[in-house]
């Protein structure tokens, strides 16, 4: 149980993750924005669908087991 005025390991591995999840889809905005700058030209087709496979692969990496449920 987590005193009152202070962080335990459950407490901090939460902040963490929640830091994590906002600095990267920060991240992750500021990329894609760039990317819709960029001129490819004729590989346009080819980006956005390696950049499609990516996010997809993504998703399915982030599946199964959660850490919470593991520890």
């Amino acid at each position: 149980m987590q005193k009152a005025h202070s962080f335990d390991k459950a407490s901090i591995v939460k902040m963490l993750k929640g830091a994590g999840i906002a600095g990267g889809a920060v991240a992750i905005l500021y990329v894609l924005q760039w990317l819709t700058t960029i001129d490819f030209g004729p590989y346009t087709a080819i980006v956005v669908g390696i950049l499609s496979i990516l996010i997809n692969n993504i998703k399915e990496w982030r599946k199964g087991e959660k850490l919470t449920e593991i520890l």
